[in-house]
């Protein structure tokens, strides 16, 4: 799932509006984030095989570290307790941590079978969403429609940088996800990876857009 992690992040700025669209992305995403640096590390792997699933060519054999439901709980209540740490907001934090853990819980209904429990146990789950493509752009446009409005319903642009800038990142989102929808699957594996860091250039652009828009306090 793309789209719908990145939802997590703008519909969580409801429940914590003190907290910048850049951490809560951060938090949504700190998974896929952190597991290109495994992927090249050789600590996990994957495979590129058409076919494997209608909707991603990409066969997950291996991330028990990243993607397991043991190794993401661990996760979140770490990303929540630095932040707890560092801002003393504990709504804040729970919301954070939430929102790391809610990543295992979307790819759960996303994939097929090969999500980890806990590492070196064989048991794998997920319900497989991506057997249909129709069915996977139906429920994460849903979800990453619903979650921009709850985002504009909870934040206020003071400037055309605020009002403007938000449309461009939804619309750049979109077509990234129209992209890797219809284009050809990476090469290989390494390719795969820094594929993957490039998120990281989503985080300084959604801080900047955050300090143009203010949250409105529930």
């Amino acid at each position: 799932m793309f789209l719908g992690h990145f939802a997590v992040g703008f519909a969580a700025k409801r429940p914590a509006p003190s907290v910048s669209l850049g951490t809560l992305f951060l938090a949504a995403q700190w998974i896929d984030l952190v597991w290109p640096l495994f992927l090249l590390l050789g600590l996990e792997g994957a495979r590129i095989v058409p076919g494997d699933t209608a909707f991603t060519p990409l066969d997950f054999y291996n991330y028990p570290y990243t993607h397991s439901l043991a190794a993401v709980v661990v996760w979140s209540v770490r990303f929540g307790a630095v932040y707890y740490v560092l801002k003393r907001n504990r709504k804040a934090a729970l919301v954070l941590g939430a929102a790391v853990l809610s990543h295992w819980v979307l790819d759960f209904i996303t994939h097929r079978p090969d999500l980890p429990l806990v590492p070196g146990v064989d048991t794998r789950v997920g319900l497989g969403l991506w057997n249909s493509v129709a069915a996977t752009v139906v429920v994460e446009g849903l979800l990453f429609i619903g979650a921009v409005a709850v985002y504009v319903q909870a934040t206020r642009a003071h400037d055309n940088a605020g009002r403007y800038g938000l449309w461009a990142l939804v619309a750049f989102l979109c077509m990234i996800y129209v992209a890797n929808l219809l284009g050809p699957p990476p090469p290989d594996e390494k390719a795969l990876a820094f594929m993957g860091l490039l998120q990281w250039i989503f985080l300084p652009w959604m801080y900047w857009l955050d300090r143009h828009r203010d949250g409105r306090q529930s």
